[in-house]
């Protein structure tokens, strides 16, 4: 029976493989069997391939969804001349702000490519440090939703006074946590392949060693260009890359788990695929959209300049920025946001439609106060974050023992001015009135504990170490922003 059910289902595969091959062009097919030869090659000769195992990490993204059917194409082209083939591993990080729209196109690429029920494939997720079979209708939960929230907070609160606004850098290392255990999981995988531009993985690894310095971490100087040092920055950085916040702490985090499957020793490499992409982003629709079921969302694709939250929420962020910190109107910061991104857009030649509709979802004055309505419902619903709450995180008031109170206090909430003695007192670690506590947790969604950790914290370091100067940070917010925006980005959809 076994026999008979294993020679039916490789006939479904090899007729999903001829029919996912049908969408691809003469130039694709020619690319599909360098990418063979290339791991054929890395898991030393054909003899070896079964044994060899493959990393992806699956964001729900145009370009991840792409690679991923090109992986599986080899997988199966292999299968379809050998008698073994490599195993794939595919993998996902549960956390706050990724949208069901993800969820859902990485379900359908999973079911359109038969990977649930190939046994040489594991389709996975994380959720709370806990590695599962990946289950797209199941919501993160409660606790990874809150410890989720608590890491943003935190690394969000560790930015220079008047910094760019990089508030989102707990993505990174989330990510970057997720795919150093995941590759170790399970006697661990043999290589990451990834389709990443080298810009867009410098990227990656500039937000990483950018939040890794915020979170108290310090990574050396790799040589290697983009995800070259990838693992080297990883494995520097260790299996818990919060444990400087938590710490003595009541707030400490779940540990990776079952902790036993495990591997010591991390041997992953990595494949770079991205010369092997000869279609240009406009021709894959077909093998996108008919065959994998992905349903895109081009504006927030390009809108976003951070891969971790949602073009909404930035404008938000950039309206709640401008009215503030600056006294300016909420509309000015939206209508910046609006006229940078379309810069870059237009930059990038982008098509006039995309630019068109960013126009009419973040141009129209008479429509901003519906749209920060409903941009705060979101930061409430998907990152578990307050309006006032977002305010705190501008401001970074509690770090550096408190040196930027006196502005917060004084521009968002006058009538906390009196109390200025009692919330440093707080932070110390002193007792203070119930009202007090209460107030501080109300206004920036932290415990007093975790708030009197940052006020312990000194100056932010830039990844190699060196303290920020606000001044300097504020003169190169602008170069920031541009490089976030025009950058690629490896979880949103782009």
């Amino acid at each position: 029976m076994t026999l008979i059910h294993d020679q039916a289902m490789n006939y479904v595969y090899q007729q999903m493989l001829q029919r996912l091959l049908s969408f691809f062009s003469r130039a694709e097919r020619t690319a599909l069997q360098l990418m063979i030869q290339r791991l054929v090659v890395t898991a030393g000769g054909m003899e070896r391939i079964g044994d060899y195992k493959v990393l992806a990490i699956q964001s729900g993204s145009r370009d991840s969804c792409y690679t991923l059917a090109l992986l599986r194409a080899a997988q199966l082209s292999i299968a379809g001349r050998s008698p073994s083939t490599f195993q794939l591993r595919v993998a996902s990080l549960r956390m706050n702000g990724v949208s069901s729209t993800a969820q859902d196109n990485i379900h359908r690429s999973y079911s359109a490519l038969f990977l649930y029920d190939d046994p040489r494939v594991e389709v996975l997720m994380a959720d709370n440090r806990q590695v599962l079979p990946f289950r797209h209708l199941a919501p993160i939960s409660e606790e990874g939703r809150e410890a989720s929230r608590l890491n943003l907070l935190m690394v969000g609160h560790r930015r220079p006074l008047d910094g760019p606004i990089d508030l989102w850098d707990d993505g990174y290392l989330a990510t970057g946590e997720f795919v150093g255990q995941i590759a170790r999981w399970h006697s661990g995988v043999d290589a990451l392949i990834s389709s990443d531009t080298l810009r867009q993985q410098k990227q990656f690894l500039e937000g990483l060693k950018r939040a890794a310095a915020k979170a108290g971490l310090k990574t050396s100087n790799h040589p290697g260009t983009g995800f070259d040092e990838l693992f080297a920055v990883l494995d520097e950085l260790g299996s818990d890359c919060y444990r400087m916040f938590y710490d003595g702490q009541g707030q400490g985090q779940a540990q990776w788990r079952p902790a036993e499957q495990f591997e010591a020793c991390r041997r992953a490499t990595f494949i770079d695929i991205h010369d092997l992409l000869v279609s240009n982003r406009e021709e894959r629709w077909p093998l996108l959209t008919e065959f994998l079921g992905f349903q895109p969302d081009e504006l927030t694709a390009q809108l976003s300049d951070n891969e971790y939250v949602s073009p909404s929420i930035s404008a938000h962020v950039r309206g709640l920025h401008a009215c503030s910190v600056h006294g300016h109107s909420y509309e000015s910061g939206v209508a910046e946001y609006l006229q940078r991104a379309l810069v870059m857009m237009r930059r990038k030649q982008l098509p006039e439609r995309l630019c068109e509709q960013a126009v009419e979802a973040f141009g129209n004055p008479a429509r901003v106060s519906d749209q920060r309505a409903l941009a705060a419902a979101e930061a409430q619903k998907s990152l578990g974050l307050s309006e006032a709450q977002l305010v705190c995180l501008l401001f970074a008031p509690f770090i550096e023992k408190g040196a930027g109170l006196e502005r917060f206090l004084r521009q968002c909430h006058p009538g906390m001015l009196v109390a200025m003695p009692d919330l440093h007192r707080a932070m110390q670690g002193n007792p203070v009135s119930e009202q007090i506590a209460h107030w501080m947790v109300d206004v920036s969604g932290l415990p007093v504990s975790l708030i009197g950790k940052l006020y312990r914290m000194g100056p932010v370091p830039d990844a190699e170490g060196r303290v920020t100067d606000g001044a300097d940070g504020q003169s190169e917010a602008a170069d920031h922003d541009h490089d976030a925006a025009v950058a690629g980005e490896w979880s949103a959809g782009h």
